[in-house]
């Protein structure tokens, strides 16, 4: 089974929708699952150093420090409610997600998953700046991946900014928020949404797999 996940790594639900996704996938043992990983970078006109957290996130709903708290707390509790952690006071910065989303490219295939969370887990957690390469490399050599190699990967502006084009080519493709899972090629779930629903997702995506292979 083929599950294809776009998601930005400063995406809070990101983050608890791929929990709900692995823990659908932990009771669903049916096929084999090949999962790919696509960015959909929300913000690229952040700059490297980023912004500061929450007056950047003020201006971008367009609403006031109370509402904000507000916002940042029943998230928090909806993280909560899935397994994760969501520490928005700990978050400083509004960073730019092009480095992470190579890292997460540049991961081999048995580590990737782990990579993402590692990452989602830098910003969310730890408040880390997802957007430094120094933090990118930490990452990727707590997954036995070469430093100076990496650094040299990292640093390769033309591969990065390719994650930019992919990124801007999915939304006149019909996704135009993440997180968005596309399984087997037909079955579309757009939002974070349940273990249940994954599941059920999963069911209807093996039952046209095999309607297809019949026909």
């Amino acid at each position: 089974m083929l599950i294809e996940i776009f998601h930005d790594t400063v995406c809070p639900w990101c983050r608890i929708g791929k929990k709900h996704l692995f823990d659908a996938l932990a009771q669903w043992q049916e096929q084999k699952v090949d999962i790919r990983w696509h960015p959909f970078i929300l913000d690229n006109t952040v700059p490297v150093e980023g912004y500061e957290f929450h007056s950047f996130m003020r201006d971008r709903k367009g609403i006031k420090a109370e509402e904000l708290q507000y916002l940042f707390d029943s998230t928090q509790y909806a993280g909560e409610a899935a397994g994760v952690k969501l520490n928005f006071d700990k978050i400083r910065l509004a960073v730019n997600t092009k480095l992470s989303h190579r890292l997460i490219a540049l991961a081999p295939a048995k580590v990737k998953n782990d990579v993402v969370e590692a990452i989602y887990k830098a910003y969310f957690e730890d408040g880390l700046n997802i957007g430094d390469i120094e933090v990118m490399i930490a990452i990727g050599r707590t997954y036995q991946m070469d430093s100076r190699e990496l650094r040299l990967q990292l640093s390769d502006d033309a591969a990065v900014k390719a994650f930019v084009v992919e990124s801007i080519f999915t939304r006149p493709n019909g996704i135009n928020s993440v997180p968005f899972f596309i399984i087997n090629n037909k079955v579309k779930i757009n939002g974070s949404h349940s273990v249940e629903m994954f599941l059920q997702a999963f069911n209807r995506a093996a039952l046209v797999d095999i309607s297809v292979k019949t026909w």
